[in-house]
């Protein structure tokens, strides 16, 4: 049963056209495909090199990306540790590259992965492609820090394009936000003519403070690393526009693809595991059911990590 677009921002509803999108038009052949969806909102359940394989080249505007870390997350019935660094690296180059293909030539990627990894990845896209921009995404703490080194209270985000030359969208007022130092104190900035007071608003920096999602907030979803639709508000805004294709490969809580609905874009989430594909459907109003099971939201607290071991390597 497929629901109608009640996320759709009111702002942005004129803008959406009536008709149905069509997504047999991004694929070269759907048929080994399992996917449910409806006007602004696919859902796709399978291994995500696999899937990308029958995307044609260059048909999504915006990718975010938030493959599994290698640090031995729980996330049911695949593994989030690989039997070597490498290993894991050359898996991320595959689908970075597959990735990169589906992207159009004006299209930006997002994308994440552990502080300890990111470092092999930033130098294979600087290589191969254009980096736009380094960004920190830091939160709060849990109370729980190690007592022998400084707690990690971060994770990188690497913004990239095709290349240097290519244009990206990036809507500097769709992301606008408070100027703390010169507004509040009401400071004149005497470097222009005549004397202004200071702008009360500006484009954010490269480090983004976003609390990490609680057991007792309302986006809260059986998933073990749900991102906070802030954060995937932030990057939707800034780098697609009103119907743009944005596409999500290893979509987990389908956190990107809920938020691109109520933004009036147009997404594709892909995950290996049913649970998840289910929580894809209910989030993103595709289906109230499937396979006779009704699609209802029980939390649960997230699945424990067994990323100390992986630190202690």
């Amino acid at each position: 049963m497929e629901a109608n677009n009640i996320f759709i921002e009111r702002s942005d509803r004129e803008e959406i056209q009536a008709k149905r999108f069509d997504f047999d038009s991004l694929f070269v052949d759907k048929t080994e495909i399992i996917e449910m969806h409806n006007d602004n909102s696919m859902a796709i359940l399978g291994n995500s090199l696999e899937v990308l394989h029958y995307i044609k080249d260059g048909s999504v505007d915006l990718i975010f990306a938030d493959a599994p870390y290698n640090i031995g997350k729980n996330f049911g019935n695949n593994q989030d540790k690989w039997s070597t660094i490498e290993q894991y690296i050359n898996w991320c180059k595959c689908w970075i590259d597959e990735c990169m293909r589906v992207l159009s030539c004006n299209g930006t990627m997002y994308f994440m992965t552990a502080t300890q990894h990111m470092a092999y990845l930033d130098v294979y896209v600087s290589q191969k492609y254009n980096v736009l921009c380094r960004i920190v995404w830091s939160y709060d703490s849990s109370g729980v820090q190690s007592k022998k080194i400084f707690g990690s209270l971060y994770e990188p985000i690497l913004m990239i394009n095709k290349n240097s030359k290519a244009k990206y969208t990036f809507n500097q007022q769709a992301i606008l936000v408070e100027a703390k130092t010169g507004a509040q104190r009401k400071l004149i900035d005497y470097r222009k003519d005549p004397p202004k007071p200071y702008n009360a608003e500006k484009i954010p920096g490269n480090v983004w403070n976003f609390n990490r999602v609680r057991f007792k907030m309302d986006e809260y979803e059986n998933h073990p690393t749900q991102k906070p639709e802030a954060l995937l508000e932030r990057i939707i805004k800034a780098s697609s526009n009103v119907g743009d294709v944005i596409l999500d490969p290893f979509s987990g809580s389908f956190t990107t693809s809920a938020v691109a609905a109520r933004l009036g874009r147009i997404g594709i989430g892909i995950d290996i595991n049913e649970e998840y594909f289910e929580i894809g459907l209910r989030r993103t109003g595709i289906a109230t059911e499937f396979n006779g099971k009704l699609l209802v939201k029980e939390k649960r607290r997230k699945t424990k990590a067994k990323s100390k071991h992986a630190r202690s390597q």
